[in-house]
């Protein structure tokens, strides 16, 4: 596929979604349908949709360029993801609730009423900065493979492709937010789950296999083992390990996170709330076993060919996570071609036009107020949240051309990590408000205790395997939160009254 293709691609691509954005928008512009959609979403559309943001253009390009690491990392990730499964029934049974006995906007409204106004603004400072980390990082994946493949022809430098993308995401999200994001999302995520059935129709065939023979093929090749039982100590792939990271990232990075609630919390009641968590579980495990398939075939596929792994222009390593794009847009023909393009714009775009809907949802709830019934009739509000949306656009710009001047390993890896770090104190407030509930923490503490448990956490993950023989993996957003926790506990005293939200 050449480059002009895939620029008039793109563009046709986000002329739909500014098409569906202008047709929605007709219907509300305002901040009721920016936040919550206005209450009134479909639980099978919220479900759907919610597969493309959870996935991204990490799961669709890292998750199979992983299957062949020099690590030997095989199918190890399913272990994370059925970890992840629980934690999304312990989401669906225990915090969506919450949220909707509270009738909340903002789910961080939960630490105020719990803890008060310093822990309140520190739960959604946490959320902004982890957030748009992992936002950043992966639209910073989808516009690497933007640039080394179409925009470097035309010699368009690395900045103005993300200023580029961020600016159509701006375009069809700042009018009704949420309401529009509803729509689109689970238009891509069709784009992105068609676009996988096609890619691995297209391989099997280039192999000469059935759909049965593939799955015997990767059976029996070197990248299906799934669960690995090696020394607990200093094996990261541990099957413990990768499971309760799974269940912890999974309740911090999801439960805990304003973006993916905010459209659980958009349906009309808590059951049809739950029936999407649940439906939307059973279809991320199956789609995660699709995409570590298509990794196995892609390097059947590569070591048949005498295809090498990309290597990075800046560090001279392998980049296994372009693996994917190389076989599809230099080796199969136009359909696959045309077929991945549109499958990870789908994925990346999916996911980043939802967080910065809840990044500027957050901040204007959070720190504006403006779900206070004295401000929701100020007209001013809306221009207000234009140029929210606008500031969380030129962050999320500077954040991605920081990452651009020194990742060069896997960023899938890197997401997960990160996530350990600025989610764990999330998780440690949240746990210590739900499980003592006689007890009220020392306000002005908080912000001191959150800063302090992912310094407490990284001092450990550096020195464990020299202090214990131990490594850490994802499970090592556990010992954040039990930072976290613990310094909540010893600062807090017993209050007279039990605390029931």
């Amino acid at each position: 596929m050449s480059s002009s293709t895939i620029l008039i691609f793109i563009v046709v691509y986000f002329g739909l979604l500014l098409f569906i954005s202008h047709i929605i928008s007709k219907k509300g512009q305002d901040n009721d349908s920016f936040f919550k959609a206005n209450k009134n979403s479909k639980w099978y559309l919220v479900a759907f949709g919610m597969i493309g943001t959870a996935l991204s253009g990490v799961t669709f390009i890292s998750v199979p360029g992983e299957v062949g690491s020099p690590n030997g990392e095989q199918f190890k990730y399913f272990q994370f993801v059925l970890g992840n499964a629980i934690g999304f029934i312990v989401v669906a049974t225990v915090l969506l609730p919450l949220y909707y006995r509270m009738n909340l906007t903002s789910i961080y409204s939960y630490i105020e009423k719990r803890m008060g106004v310093k822990s309140y603004k520190t739960a959604a400072s946490i959320f902004l900065v982890s957030r748009t980390v992992s936002s950043a990082f992966r639209l910073y994946l989808v516009i690497i493979v933007l640039q080394r493949y179409v925009f470097d022809y035309y010699g368009i430098p690395f900045p103005m492709t993300v200023f580029f993308a961020l600016a159509l995401i701006f375009l069809y999200t700042y009018k009704s937010g949420l309401k529009t994001i509803i729509i689109t999302d689970t238009l891509q995520t069709f784009f992105l789950v068609t676009s996988v059935f096609i890619t691995i129709y297209f391989v099997c065939d280039s192999l000469n296999l059935s759909v049965i023979e593939s799955i015997s093929t990767i059976k029996e090749s070197n990248y299906s083992k799934v669960f690995f039982f090696d020394d607990f100590f200093t094996s990261r792939y541990h099957f413990v390990k990768q499971i309760l990271g799974g269940i912890f990232v999974t309740i911090a990075m999801v439960g805990l996170d304003q973006d993916l609630m905010q459209k659980n919390i958009s349906c009309k009641n808590i059951k049809e709330a739950q029936k999407n968590m649940f439906t939307f579980t059973a279809i991320f495990v199956i789609i995660n076993i699709i995409f570590l398939s298509l990794g196995a075939l892609l390097y059947i596929y590569a070591n048949q060919k005498g295809i090498q792994t990309p290597i990075d222009f800046v560090s001279g390593k392998p980049r296994t996570d372009l693996l994917f794009p190389e076989i599809a847009l230099n080796h199969l023909s136009i359909v696959p071609a045309f077929v991945f393009l549109l499958g990870i714009i789908a994925a990346t775009f999916a996911t980043t036009d939802s967080a910065l809907t809840a990044l500027t949802t957050s901040f204007c709830v959070d720190f504006l107020g403006m779900d206070k019934s004295e401000n929701l009739s100020n007209p001013n509000n809306v221009k207000k949240r234009h140029w929210v949306h606008l500031a969380f656009s030129g962050l999320l710009f500077l954040v991605i051309i920081v990452l651009n001047s020194f990742n060069d390993s896997s960023v899938v890896a890197l997401i997960f990590r990160a996530a350990s770090y600025t989610y764990g104190p999330l998780l440690g407030l949240y746990a210590f408000g739900l499980i003592q509930k006689s007890r009220t923490v020392n306000d002005k503490l908080v912000p001191y205790i959150c800063i302090l448990s992912p310094i407490l956490t990284y001092f450990l993950s550096e020195n464990s395997n020299a202090l214990f023989g131990y490594i850490f993996d994802n499970e090592l957003i556990i010992i954040n939160a039990l930072f976290t926790y613990i310094s909540l506990f010893l600062t807090s005293k017993t209050s007279s009254e039990k605390i029931y939200f």
